[in-house]
């Protein structure tokens, strides 16, 4: 199963009966799945249809939903308005026996207000229907043009990541090959600093000492978070290879290599272990920054 990205935009448009109907889909990221619908009036009919096909295609994202629709080739109807239509024209007769005035012309009676209505012609049930049946068809098949352009940018989010993992990876390796590792320096470094503590005042006791020593050894050692890195990125390395909606899992990996290497610049008892702890954080940040776009 590919990867997926959040981010998209897809189009779709067409025809039904006197309908000309068009949607646009837009998509970023967000926590969830959040369809937001914008329908014209009297159009709320297709509103359910819409929000079950979005949510069986997609798991998460902020999806942003325009549809426009008009009708088109439809002739307008006038209608004369009868009962305003008689009252004025026996308003106008009775003025007209009052006065001498001009006749009115026909022209400005049905240009009173209310006297004549243009409107279009009603709706046919049949093509409304109709209409809401290619409307829905045509929402599907902008959400498949939006999924396509969500894979297409997941598989390019999939080997940057992958690329993001093999950089931790090098830097966990440096890391366990560093000298100032190796019991070996540690030791040395420790006794270094002892023989200083001993030489400044002859009143520290040197077992109490020694065993601080071993206890300062155990707490610089990173040897649990070289491992926990490597079990991260192995199960980081699965879930791109697996795709899907793996954007939760990621992120939440993420945060434990975030973890992890906090952990080791505490400990890193060396300049060269500090610098590979601050290169690790570095590339977890971007790794994380990156899994923020993916389904």
């Amino acid at each position: 199963m590919a990867l997926s990205s959040m981010t998209g935009f897809a189009r779709s448009h067409g025809v039904s009966g006197p309908y000309a109907w068009a949607w646009e889909l837009k998509s970023v990221n967000a926590k969830g799945l959040d369809l937001k619908l914008r329908l014209p009036t009297g159009w709320d009919a297709i509103d359910g249809p819409v929000r079950g096909r979005a949510a069986e295609a997609l798991s998460r994202g902020s999806v942003f939903a325009s549809l426009t629709v008009s009708r088109e080739g439809v002739a307008p109807v006038a209608r004369i308005n009868e009962p305003v239509l008689a009252a004025v024209l026996a308003t106008l007769k009775d003025l007209g026996a009052r006065s001498n005035a001009m006749p009115p012309t026909l022209d400005g009676i049905l240009a009173l207000k209310g006297v004549m209505d243009v409107t279009e012609a009603e709706e046919k049930e049949e093509d409304r229907k109709a209409a809401e049946g290619a409307i829905a068809a045509g929402f599907a098949q902008a959400l498949k043009g939006l999924e396509q352009m969500r894979h297409t940018e997941g598989v390019a989010l999939g080997h940057v990541l992958a690329e993001r993992l093999s950089e931790i990876a090098a830097l966990a390796g440096r890391a366990e090959a560093a000298p100032a590792r190796k019991s070996e320096a540690i030791k040395a470094r420790l006794a270094e600093q002892v023989a200083a503590l001993l030489e400044a005042s002859q009143r520290f006791d040197p077992d109490r000492l020694h065993q601080e020593a071993i206890l300062l050894a155990t707490k610089a050692d990173i040897r649990e978070e070289l491992d926990r890195l490597a079990a991260h990125v192995a199960q980081a390395r699965n879930l791109l290879t697996a795709g899907g909606p793996v954007g939760r899992k990621l992120d939440f990996l993420s945060q434990e290599l975030n973890r992890e290497s906090n952990t080791l610049c505490a400990k890193a008892n060396d300049m060269e272990l500090t610098n590979i702890g601050l290169e690790l954080k570095a590339v977890v940040e971007q790794f994380r920054e990156q899994v923020q776009n993916l389904e």
